[in-house]
C-alpha cells in the first residue's frame, strides 16, 4: 500500500480521536490483547500490536497509532513478529462488532479502530469481501431482526423497535425488506411481481422482478413449468407479465455463453432483490464471486466466508436460491467434484458448467 494523501491523512485525523497516551503506554506494559491500537517505536521504525511479545520499548521512544494507515503514513513499518496487518482477522472483527451492535448507529471511525484500518480501508475492504458497505450490511441485519419478529406475529410498530429502527418509518423502508412489513408478514400479500419466459439452450427461463430488481430467476422443461415456479415461489403476489424483461434471459444466457458480465450495474448489487437471512445473503454474494468456470464444493464455500463448521448451512442457503445462474449456485459440487443436487436438475447443471468452463478457455 502507498502512503496516504495529506487529505487522507487529515480525514483520518477528524474521524479518530486522540488516544491518551497515559493510558495506551500502561496497556503496552500490560501487553493487553484487548487494545485497539498500534504503538511505534521510534528507534526501530517497527510498529506492534500491545499484545506484541517483543521487547518492551522505552516509553520515550513510542508514538501511539489509531489505525495501521496511520502508523505506515508516519514512516512505520509492520513488526514481523506480532503481525499488525494481518489479512483475514481486521474484516472477521469488523463483522463481528457489526453483528453483535446493529441496534445502534456505528460510526466508520469506530469501524475503523476495530480493525487497526483507516474508515476509507475498511469501507473499501468490506465491501469487496461482503458485496455490501458495512452500512449495508447491519441494515440487512436489522431487516433480519424485522422479519423474525413479524414470523412471530409481534406487531408491526414492537417489531420496529425490537430490530433497532429508531422509528416505525425507517422499517418502512424499501431497503429493509423489498416490501412493506405488513405485506411480508402476510406472505408477500399485494406484492406486485412482473415476469416473462423464453427458451434458452438451457431450458426454459423465467425471470421475475420487483421495483427494486430481479427476485426470481429459474430453469423449467417448458414454459407451463417455469411459470409455475414463480407462482409456487410467491403465491400470494400479484403476477404480471413484461416482455420488457427479455432483456434479462437473454443477458443470463449470454452471460453463461460468452461470459459477459450484463448482470451487474455499477456497484454489482442493486439490480437484485434478494430476500433471504443474513447468512443466506452472504452465501449468495459468495456464489458471485467463485469465477466462472471454476467450483467450490460446500466446505470449500464455506471455508472462503470464514464460516469452516457451517458447510450445511452454505449447502442449504445455495437450496435456498431464487436466482439462477447469475447468483451461480451451480459452481458448487459434491466433495468428490460430483454434481449434486440442484433445484433445477442435475443436467442442467451440467450443461451450464460446461458452457461457462468453454466461454472461460477463450
Amino acid at each position: 500500500m502507498g502512503r496516504l494523501r495529506d487529505d487522507e491523512i487529515a480525514m483520518m485525523k477528524r474521524t479518530n480521536p486522540p488516544i491518551d497516551s497515559e493510558i495506551a503506554w500502561k496497556q503496552v506494559a500490560a501487553r493487553d490483547g484487548s487494545a485497539r491500537f498500534f504503538y511505534g517505536v521510534t528507534t526501530t521504525g517497527v510498529f506492534c500490536r500491545p499484545s506484541c511479545a517483543s521487547r518492551r520499548p522505552l516509553r520515550a521512544n513510542v508514538r501511539f497509532f489509531a489505525t495501521v494507515d496511520e502508523a505506515k503514513a508516519a514512516g512505520f513499518r509492520p513488526c514481523l513478529r506480532c503481525r499488525p496487518i494481518a489479512s483475514s482477522s481486521p474484516l472477521k472483527l469488523v463483522r463481528e462488532h457489526i453483528e453483535r451492535n446493529y441496534e445502534r448507529a456505528i460510526p466508520l471511525a469506530e469501524l475503523g479502530r476495530i480493525a487497526g484500518l483507516s474508515p476509507f480501508t475498511v469501507q473499501r475492504l468490506f465491501k469487496q469481501t461482503m458485496g455490501a458497505s458495512p452500512l449495508e450490511y447491519q441494515r440487512s441485519l436489522r431487516a433480519g431482526a424485522l422479519r423474525a419478529s413479524l414470523k412471530r406475529k409481534v406487531s408491526v410498530t414492537d417489531a420496529f423497535y425490537e430490530a433497532g429502527f429508531g422509528s416505525s418509518s425507517r422499517g418502512y423502508d424499501g431497503a429493509a425488506l423489498g416490501m412493506t412489513p405488513a405485506r411480508f408478514a402476510q406472505g408477500g400479500k399485494g406484492e406486485r411481481i412482473f415476469f416473462w419466459a423464453a427458451a434458452s439452450p438451457f431450458g426454459w427461463v423465467i425471470v421475475g422482478a420487483t421495483e427494486r430488481g430481479l427476485c426470481w430467476l429459474a430453469l423449467g422443461g417448458t414454459k407451463a413449468e417455469a411459470e409455475a415456479s414463480l407462482r409456487e415461489e410467491f403465491p400470494a403476489a400479484e403476477l404480471k407479465r413484461d416482455p420488457g424483461l427479455a432483456g434479462w434471459i437473454e443477458a443470463a444466457v449470454e452471460a453463461v455463453q460468452k461470459g459477459t458480465s450484463h448482470n451487474q450495474d455499477q456497484d454489482g448489487t442493486k439490480f437484485l432483490d434478494l430476500r433471504g437471512t443474513v447468512f443466506q445473503l452472504r452465501v449468495w454474494q459468495a456464489l458471485r464471486q467463485i469465477p466462472r468456470g471454476e467450483t467450490r464444493t460446500y466446505s470449500e464455500l464455506a471455508r472462503e466466508m470464514g464460516e469452516p463448521k457451517a458447510t450445511r448451512a452454505v449447502a442449504r442457503a445455495c437450496a435456498m436460491n431464487r436466482v439462477s445462474v447469475l447468483v451461480p449456485c451451480h459452481r458448487v459440487v459434491g466433495k468428490d467434484g460430483s454434481l449434486t443436487g440442484y433445484r433445477w436438475g442435475v443436467e442442467r447443471k451440467r450443461r451450464l458448467l460446461e458452457a461457462e468452463k468453454a466461454a472461460s478457455s477463450y
